[in-house]
Order: C-alpha cells, then sequence, then structure tokens
C-alpha cells in the first residue's frame, strides 16, 4: 500500500495509530490493541524513508537526518489528520502515526461530569487534563477550547508541537502557533504570548522548567490556562510540577501553584464490555484544602481530599471506575487493572 492508502485505512477502520518499523508489516491500534494490517509484506528501511519524502520538504528531511526526530502534522484528502513522528530506530527511520478527527467532538459527547464540563467557564487559572498516552487527553482539550471558542467572543492562543486540531471559525478569534515554524522555542513563545492580548492560552504539553514556569505565569497575570502532562494522578500532577524545580524554588512554585491550580482533569480509556472503549476520570477541583495541602507540601492528602470532596464535584479514578463495574460497563478484573488502590475499588464496589 502507499501511505496515503495506509492513511485511508487507519480512517476506515476507526484506528488510533499506525506504526511503520523495518522489520515489520504495517500495524494499527484499535481501541488500544494493535495488530499487523492481513496481507501486508514486511517493511523495509527504504520504504519508510520513501514514505517520509512523500511528507515533508528538503528543509524538514534535513532536520530529520540531523536531529534524528521530527515531529509534523498532516491531512489527508479533507477525511483527517495525523500527528506523525519520525524517529530512527536500529539505523533506520521509523514512523509513528495519530490519527486526529478533522471534526472536534461536542464537549458533552465524551463523558466528563458537569464539574470538568463547566470548567470552560471559567476566565482565569491552570487547568490540567492529564494521563497515560492515547487516553483522551489532546481531545478533551481541543473540546474544551472549541466549547469556548463556539460560545464567547475570546482571543485564544495555542503553542503546539505540531497543531493538532484545527478550531473552526467562531465566535472566537484563534491563534494557534507550532513549535518549528510559527515559534522556535517554547518558552519564548510563551513569553511573548503576555504581549499578544490572549484570554485563553493552551500550552500543548507542559514538558521542563521553563514551559511549566512560564504557564504558571500566563494564569498568574489573570488568564485562563490549559495544558496537559503525562502523569497518572491529580496528586502525581502536583509532585510533577514542583519537581521540576530547582530545590530552592519550589516553595515559590508550590505558592504559585497553589493561587492559580484550578483543577486537574486525570483520564483513561478502558475497555468496555460492549466492545469499544470507555471513558473513566479523576477530577480534581481546586478547593482551599487542594489548594492548601499545595502549598503547605502535603500532597500526600490528596487522595483522601478528593475522596470526601465529591459534594465540590471531585471524583476519584476509583470512584469512577466502581460506578462503572455497577453499571455493567466494565468489568471489575478491567477496573482492577486501572485502578490505582485495587482494595479501595474492592470496598466502593461492594457498597
Amino acid at each position: 500500500m502507499t501511505i496515503n492508502e495506509l492513511l485511508n485505512l487507519v480512517n476506515e477502520r476507526g484506528a488510533s495509530d499506525l506504526h511503520l518499523i523495518a522489520g515489520f508489516p504495517p500495524t494499527l491500534r484499535v481501541d488500544g490493541v494493535l495488530f499487523s494490517i492481513p496481507g501486508e509484506s514486511v517493511l523495509t528501511a527504504d520504504e519508510i524513508l520513501l514514505s517520509l519524502k512523500e511528507m515533508v520538504n528538503e528543509a524538514r528531511l534535513k532536520f530529520f537526518l540531523e536531529k534524528r526526530e521530527l515531529d509534523f502534522s498532516l491531512e489527508v484528502a479533507g477525511k483527517a489528520r495525523f500527528r506523525i513522528n519520525a524517529y530512527f530506530q536500529e539505523g533506520s527511520c521509523a514512523l509513528s502515526f495519530r490519527r486526529i478527527p478533522l471534526i472536534i467532538p461536542e464537549l458533552s459527547t465524551l463523558g466528563l461530569p458537569k464539574s470538568a464540563t463547566s470548567l470552560v467557564n471559567l476566565k482565569q487559572g491552570l487547568v490540567l487534563v492529564t494521563g497515560p498516552t492515547g487516553h483522551g487527553k489532546s481531545t478533551t482539550l481541543a473540546a474544551m477550547i472549541n466549547a469556548i471558542n463556539l460560545s464567547r467572543a475570546e482571543h485564544i492562543i495555542t503553542v503546539e508541537d505540531p497543531i493538532e486540531f484545527q478550531f473552526p471559525t467562531a465566535k472566537s478569534i484563534v491563534s494557534q502557533r507550532e513549535l518549528g515554524s510559527d515559534t522556535l522555542v517554547w518558552s519564548d513563545s510563551l513569553r511573548a504570548i503576555l504581549r499578544e492580548d490572549p484570554n485563553v492560552v493552551l500550552v500543548g504539553e507542559m514538558r521542563d522548567y521553563e514551559t511549566v514556569a512560564s504557564a504558571m505565569t500566563v494564569a498568574e497575570t489573570g488568564h485562563l490556562v490549559f495544558s496537559t502532562l503525562h502523569t497518572n494522578s491529580a496528586a502525581q500532577t502536583v509532585d510533577r510540577i514542583i519537581d521540576v524545580f530547582p530545590q530552592a524554588q519550589q516553595g515559590q512554585a508550590r505558592s504559585q501553584l497553589a493561587s492559580t491550580l484550578e483543577a486537574v482533569v486525570s483520564l483513561r480509556l478502558i475497555p468496555a464490555v460492549a466492545g469499544g472503549r470507555t471513558l473513566a476520570y479523576e477530577l480534581m477541583t481546586g478547593s482551599p484544602a487542594i489548594k492548601t495541602s499545595i502549598r503547605e507540601a502535603k500532597t500526600h492528602l490528596i487522595n483522601n481530599i478528593i475522596t470526601t470532596s465529591s459534594e465540590l464535584g471531585m471524583v476519584s479514578l476509583d470512584m469512577c471506575l466502581a460506578e462503572k463495574v455497577k453499571n455493567g460497563v466494565i468489568t471489575f478484573e478491567v477496573a482492577q487493572a486501572y485502578s490505582l488502590s485495587p482494595a479501595e475499588l474492592s470496598r466502593l464496589v461492594k457498597n
């Protein structure tokens, strides 16, 4: 198959990912499960490099051959966009594709609680969407940003690597900046944002000290900031943010995070009894108790605060999993595999 035929097949099968690796046939991921495309032969390194050359210009190809890594996006025949990572393995080029639907789903259709969907009504602060790779972070963030775009007149600025979802023309104006073409350095783009009259900012990923510090500063100066981290829980998210700062600055960072953090939504896509996957989540909001635990370096209390604060809209992952088990959406065995505290999950299911 040509690269276009492969990408059309990804879209037809509803796959989330496509992998091209020398020594293996083209491989799809559907509902979290990998399988080789039937009838396709093993790929060679030359075939994969040729596919890359068909998708990028000479400047990007040169960058890839020098840096050994390349991120870019591609739209195929008006059917879907793909976020693509080119990399080397065992000395040969490999490609990983993530399918991004052209139509951004409505926030209300994702299966999140009202306390999570209402976060788009905030005017300032930091909202983080977290979870493992491939569990819906980008889709959820896009749905949140688009809900704002459709409902009120704001200046929305995104900084992404690469641009994933493209937002339609609606009530807001949207500036989407891609690392490598529209801006060269994450931290520089975030510092410049304050001069660009934003209301809402999307930071594709808080990946290091500079981006974390810059994102919190933007939120602290009266803007609504959305971003993501690859963490498994709200407590772990707080610790990860503080840990990127030098020891001498961690006290100040805790104070800044406590004053700006409005919510952490941690996501999991879990195999459902009826087939496909269902969304499970943990939601922590920035209540006074949460802010105090962050400021006083008592993040070990966060899990208990979430569990006992359902009246504030908070939900622990185990509470969400238990509810899905009781409703027959997922099996108890699957819930245990994704639980952060299997003993707590068992107690909740029995109750």
